[in-house]
């Protein structure tokens, strides 16, 4: 007869516990608010090397998630470098006499274009009024309008060497002496006129540093610039030159554009037409889908321009960009990712406490004291997810302190302290929590059969968690599962009715090896096993059920009934070893609400991978009713430990002969899958 006895590993309240010590954060020293960006030194490099090399492709993609310090990263990195003017243009457009559908782009130095285009209606005023002048004396003949426009020509010709615009002065002349019949009739009015002025798009006549420009919309016309040609405007229209209009890209010349990734995905044909702009460093400024009133035969003259781009996205899009487009690496060479926690070191506690402050003082907030920024610290360990990090989503952390701040005005505090912090994060529970109470008051009506006593067969509570916008929340989900003779396997049910995901299909096939591997070492495996999600009818994805439906198998393969006031959730690889999951504190929290709610008094608990031990930053409640030993939780590193806590049972190890002893639980489900292999046999 085996020896039943087993120990099993319970967190104690100490253990469960997570704080971070006040006495700990009175002697820090927050440094010089935004000094610096906390926890992103890889990114930070990244950027400091691409805005550093000009060579062509040195674009860059900064990928992480929002308010991970990603614009705030961009500033700083690109402040070094915003007063070296050497790159900035003016850029301007005027009318091509030959062929105006094609006007003219020119470039100029900082201010010069300013003063090419007050030099142009200077000349155009004096020129009119010379010529009303002669009108009025009835003196205007070709002659004396050459006379005219040569003197007044000689001071633009003597001013501007460029060779385009000597070009231009030629042209003017040639135009206005073309069109004498028009000053002999005077119907030379000003609109005429028009066609000798400048279209100065980029004026940095008033500019000391370099263009920053974030364009959080990128379609064709706020990148590009447009064309607003109307066929009610008959000077535009005969005068394209005109109707021109900048894009954030010819802003942005000489300095610096960060742009969404994901919007433009968005917009159909932009990327292609921004990569074309990227490989020629040459703007083409047109109306894509110009309307029925519009000219579509409009060509403006492409701009050079020498700008650094960079894309701003998630982790997601800049995979995307790189699996789907192949020049993409060539044109974007550098990329600064963003991560989305930190160690929890003492200079990035320090540099944290450091931002709150600068958000306190910045939007004049109560004073915070040590136990608000303890408390604050926690929060920042929850969203990461370990005891040893930090976010790196500042953001979030400054939200809670403003919140913190006007429930501690609410109740009349001149601080925001711990009780602050806490009613903070209780409040937004609270305000969050309508799907959460549904789901809990249908558990507890018994519209959704949940079994929280006693023990069943196949049958256990597995831990989910639900998304809703930026909250989430965990509940207990059922997971059965039946077993009969069969040579099909494990069915997955899910699958069968289209709700399952790849990865959780791919926890499935696990099961399979495991039993294989734990089991039928002598014999085939041979099962017909349907395992199901009971009352799920949204798309299931993700392995941290597997453990669950792999207890749910193996109790219904031995038919050994399994507790059902103990919910589990974990990962499981082939050996039969628990691996972490995400989201534990959400359906520790779920489970204990629930049982909560029903008044359970039969030491409900949960079984987690002992690697999730780290993660754990639970609600004091929670931690409270661990000390009162009503509530419990079991960390474990294998299946068999899980099943133990399960069962009461011991799982049993095979002896030197590999055998499981007897009355273990390994015997009876290895005993159990050879009945069923004998009975799925073709008999003779």
């Amino acid at each position: 007869m085996a020896d039943l006895a087993f120990t099993r590993r319970e967190l104690t309240a100490q253990e469960a516990l997570f704080s971070y010590d006040v006495s700990l954060l009175k002697h820090c020293d927050p440094k010089a608010l935004h000094s610096s960006i906390i926890g992103q030194p890889r990114a930070m490099r990244a950027l400091e090397m691409g805005l550093s090399i000009s060579a062509k492709g040195y674009n860059i993609f900064v990928s992480g998630d929002p308010g991970t310090g990603r614009s705030t990263a961009i500033r700083m990195a690109t402040a070094p470098y915003m007063h070296d003017l050497s790159q900035l243009r003016d850029i301007a457009f005027i009318h091509n006499f030959h062929h105006p559908d094609s006007p003219i782009a020119l470039t100029f130095a900082p201010s010069e274009g300013r003063a090419f285009m007050l030099a142009m209606k200077e000349f155009v005023a004096h020129l009119k009024q010379d010529i009303e002048n002669k009108q009025q004396e009835k003196a205007l003949d070709a002659k004396q309008l050459a006379l005219l426009v040569d003197t007044h020509l000689s001071v633009l010709f003597e001013r501007f060497s460029d060779p385009v615009l000597q070009l231009h002065f030629k042209h003017v002349r040639q135009d206005l002496l073309e069109n004498l019949y028009l000053f002999e009739t005077q119907k030379a009015n000003d609109n005429f006129f028009l066609r000798y002025s400048v279209n100065l798009l980029v004026d940095h006549s008033q500019t000391d540093t370099r263009p920053l420009v974030f364009e959080t919309h990128p379609t064709f016309a706020n990148l590009f610039g447009s064309l607003d040609i109307y066929g009610d405007n008959r000077d535009q229209r005969y005068l394209p030159f005109l109707s021109i209009r900048s894009g954030s890209l010819l802003r942005a010349a000489g300095g610096y554009i960060v742009i969404s990734a994901e919007e433009m995905l968005t917009v159909e044909g932009l990327w292609e037409a921004f990569k074309r702009f990227l490989t020629s460093n040459a703007l083409v400024i047109q109306n894509i889908n110009p309307s029925p009133n519009q000219s579509a035969s409009v060509r403006p003259e492409p701009v050079p321009l020498a700008l650094k781009v960079l894309l701003v996205g998630s982790e997601d899009s800049y995979a995307a960009f790189c699996e789907h487009d192949l020049d993409f690496l060539k044109l974007f060479k550098v990329s600064a990712e963003f991560d989305y926690t930190m160690e929890a070191t003492q200079e990035h506690i320090e540099g944290t406490i450091a931002y709150l402050q600068s958000v306190v003082a910045e939007e004049q907030l109560l004073p915070v004291d040590a136990t608000a920024f303890a408390e604050v610290l926690r929060y920042s360990a929850l969203l990461a997810e370990s005891r040893d990090e930090l976010t790196t989503q500042l953001s979030l952390l400054a939200d809670l302190l403003r919140e913190a701040n006007y429930w501690a005005k609410a109740i009349s505090v001149h601080s925001i302290d711990k009780q602050s912090v806490l009613r903070a994060i209780e409040e937004r529970q609270y305000v969050a929590s309508v799907t959460e109470n549904r789901i809990f008051d249908e558990i507890a009506k018994g519209e959704m059969i949940i079994s929280l006593d006693g023990s069943k067969i196949g049958v256990v509570n597995a831990l989910a968690v639900l998304d809703r916008g930026s909250s989430s929340f965990g509940t207990p989900t059922v997971i059965s599962a039946t077993v009969a003779p069969g040579n099909e396997g494990i069915v997955n049910i899910e699958h069968e009715a289209g709700l399952s995901g790849e990865i959780h299909d791919k926890g499935l096939l696990i099961l399979e090896g495991y039993l294989r591997k734990r089991y039928a070492r002598n014999f085939p495996l041979s099962i017909y096993s349907g395992i199901c999600f009971e009352q799920s009818y949204a798309e299931i994805d993700g392995d941290s059920a597997s453990s669950s439906e792999l207890y749910a198998l193996l109790s219904a393969i031995g038919e050994i009934p399994v507790k059902q006031n103990i919910a589990v959730t974990g990962s499981v690889n082939q050996m039969g070893e628990l691996q972490p999951v995400g989201g534990i504190n959400e359906k520790i929290t779920g489970f204990y609400t629930v049982c909560k709610r029903l008044h359970l008094k039969n030491h409900p608990g949960v079984i987690i991978p002992f690697q999730n031990i780290k993660s754990l930053i639970l609600p004091y409640e929670i931690i409270e009713a661990i000390e009162r030993k009503e509530f419990h939780i079991y960390p474990v590193h294998t299946i068999d430990e899980g099943m133990q806590i399960l069962t009461d049972r011991l799982s049993g190890v095979r002896n030197q002969k590999g055998n499981f002893p007897p009355d273990t639980l390994n015997r009876t489900i290895e005993d159990r899958l050879k009945h069923l292999y004998e009975i799925s046999r073709p008999q003779n």
